[in-house]
Parts: structure tokens; C-alpha cells; sequence
């Protein structure tokens, strides 16, 4: 087994400021009272590659037990880009990332290839419903690959199961944080404004 050294991700995104609080509109529509801006940590090489290790490490050794086969490593845009590299980088893998494009669909492009068959693990920032993670997967298996895995900096569903639609999920950092449907937050009834840091658009 690889012995890697504990790592407190929590710290990290509190030193980086990218553990927020506050009253939140997410990317999935739904409130929150903490936000995790993980762009503040992952723009520091050394901070990102030693949040990742771990996670790297356990994909490996599962992959190694034959748990499940990883080819490439592959990121939904924005947040997803640069976990995805340093994920491929420490696994020795390819990386790359999905897209929306103008009308606010996921896709596949710049050149980008996946070939039939081919065994992906999809890399995001932070995970709250996997709406980008599943929406990734199926541009992929669109184009016959098989999506094996996913991978995150911060998993905060509500949920934590440590699968995600029947897959493994493997994270930084596992946070529980309140969340809630906009007509039932509290924060709202309060009268405190929103502020949305993604990077998402909303298309209705």
C-alpha cells in the first residue's frame, strides 16, 4: 500500500481563503451558508498537488486491487480543469476537460478525443448534487467511453455515501454543509442578500 502523509484539506482551503461563509446562490440553484472557492487553493501548484496526493494515492491503489481501469483523466470547465491535470500529472495520465458551449450544454471539444471503450475518471473542484460530473459522463459514454470513477477536491453532498451514481467517489475532503431550495432558506427570510461565485450560467 502507498503511504502518503495525512493532509488537513480543511486547513488548506482556510489558509487560501477558499472556505467561505456567508449566504450563497450555488451552481445546482440551491443555497447555502458556506461556499468552497477552490480556484483560491488550486492556485498554488504545491498547496493543489498536496491536497491531491491522497486522492491520487487511493485511486491508484484502487485501480491497482482492480477495482475499476483508468485511462484519462477528464474535468467539467471550469472547476474541473486544473483538479484534473494535477490528478493526471501525479498518475502519470492524460487530462483534459469538457465545456459548455453556447447554449449552455456540456461538450467535447479543442481538438479533445475519448475512443471507444476508453476508462475515465471525471475531476471536479467541489461535488454538491454531481450535476456537471453527470452531465460530463454522458458526453463521454455519448462517444463510447466508460466513466469509472470521479474524483473532487471538496465532496459536500448531503449524502455522503462515498458513491455517486454507483460510483466511486474519491475525495480531499468530505464537508457537511446546510443547503437548501431557494423558497426554503432561511437566509433568504431574512432578508441577507445572495451573492453567486460560480462560474456557471443559469439557462431557463
Amino acid at each position: 500500500m502507498e503511504r502518503v502523509e495525512k493532509v488537513d484539506t480543511v486547513a488548506l482551503l482556510k489558509e487560501c481563503g477558499a472556505f467561505l461563509e456567508g449566504h450563497f446562490l450555488l451552481s445546482s440553484g440551491r443555497h447555502s451558508d458556506r461556499y468552497f472557492q477552490c480556484a483560491r487553493l488550486l492556485q498554488y501548484p504545491g498547496k493543489a498537488a498536496e491536497a491531491l496526493a491522497p486522492v491520487a494515492a487511493a485511486i491508484r491503489e484502487a485501480a491497482g486491487l482492480g477495482v475499476f481501469k483508468v485511462d484519462a483523466i477528464v474535468g467539467p470547465a471550469m472547476g474541473g480543469i486544473i483538479v484534473a491535470y494535477e490528478l493526471g500529472r501525479q498518475l502519470g495520465l492524460p487530462a483534459f476537460f469538457t465545456e459548455r458551449d453556447d447554449s449552455g450544454g456540456m461538450t467535447l471539444r479543442r481538438g479533445f478525443e475519448v475512443s471507444g471503450g476508453m476508462n475515465i475518471l471525471i475531476a471536479e473542484d467541489v461535488v454538491t448534487t454531481g450535476k456537471s460530473s453527470a452531465e460530463c459522463a454522458a458526453v463521454l459514454e455519448e462517444r463510447g467511453a466508460c466513466v469509472s470513477a470521479l474524483a473532487c477536491v471538496v465532496d459536500r453532498r448531503v449524502n455522503q455515501s462515498g458513491e455517486s451514481g454507483g460510483l466511486p467517489l474519491f475525495a480531499a475532503a468530505k464537508i457537511t454543509v446546510s443547503g437548501w431550495d431557494a423558497p426554503d432558506c432561511p437566509l433568504c427570510k431574512r432578508g441577507i442578500p445572495f451573492v453567486k461565485p460560480g462560474s456557471r450560467k443559469f439557462f431557463y
